[in-house]
């Protein structure tokens, strides 16, 4: 990769984390903690992303600018108990995060639901979506309460893109490159002790060393959404924290695990 490719995703990536920090202040403090205890280091696993399937704004398009940047598909994933299916990518340079984009398969909701999603796409203008900020521009829409409620009745994913639109939905620390810590249920103890809510869905820890890979996440602080006939509290991020364990050959998984990550989902969920 040239200088200037890796200049220009290391800059993506920065304008991403800042924008991430502005509506998870949870990450801030617990990042901050980690890095006192690792010399300043925390090394990110990865980001998830957020979207519908429509062609305008469709996985694909999202995954764009990481594409452009060497970026490579690394896995395929199905969520069909929420209307979902996910692709990562990861970069030959392994100090740079994987990109977990989901979508939703809008075809899958009612007519209501459907046309709703798709009056909220027709706003988005088709020269946005080809600007590499585009995966953290925000909410390209305008949505009303009243559609989002409609929305979370069907899909607490749905609605929390309707509210949200493009930032990243979680960064995730990567306990490998963790000096501090070797262990996700002592990490986990530990942010507990400090105050964390952790998403307890399917238990704190996600997956096993069987699967290769160990996860746990926050839940979503609430923050305040203004829509365009009010205002509301809403879930907005979480940090994710992750271990990766060796395959036969000896080198450390880099895939997702369906099971995990469909209760990691849960992070944002309204009813939680």
């Amino acid at each position: 990769m040239t200088e200037a490719k890796t200049d220009n995703i290391k800059h993506l990536l920065e304008a991403m984390w800042q924008n991430y920090l502005e509506l998870t202040p949870d990450a801030r403090k617990i990042h901050d903690l980690f890095a006192g205890q690792n010399n300043g280091l925390v090394i990110n696993d990865h980001i998830a992303l957020r979207t519908y399937n429509l062609d305008k704004v469709n996985l694909e398009k999202v995954a764009r600018p990481f594409l452009a940047a060497g970026y490579v598909a690394g896995g395929d994933y199905e969520f069909p108990g929420r209307k979902l299916v996910a692709k990562h990518f990861q970069h030959p340079d392994d100090t740079l995060p994987k990109v977990f984009i989901s979508e939703l398969l809008v075809d899958q909701l009612s007519e209501n639901a459907q046309k709703t999603i798709h009056d909220l796409v027709d706003q988005v203008s088709e020269a946005s979506v080809t600007q590499d900020n585009f995966c953290f521009s925000g909410r390209p829409w305008d949505v009303s309460l009243k559609t989002y409620d409609e929305l979370l009745k069907e899909s607490e994913y749905a609605a929390w893109v309707s509210a949200f639109g493009y930032r990243p939905n979680h960064f995730t620390v990567s306990i490998n490159h963790l000096q501090s810590h070797d262990d996700i249920h002592v990490l986990n103890q530990m942010l507990q002790d400090h105050g964390f809510i952790l998403n307890e869905s399917g238990g704190l820890v996600k997956g096993s060393p069987e699967v290769l890979l160990e996860q746990s996440s926050t839940m979503a602080g609430k923050v305040n959404v203004r829509f365009s006939d009010g205002e509301r509290e809403v879930p907005s991020c979480f940090y994710e924290f992750a271990k990766r364990y060796p395959m036969a050959d000896g080198s450390l998984y880099q895939g997702f695990v369906v099971a995990s990550a469909d209760k990691i989902f849960e992070s944002t969920d309204t009813k939680k």
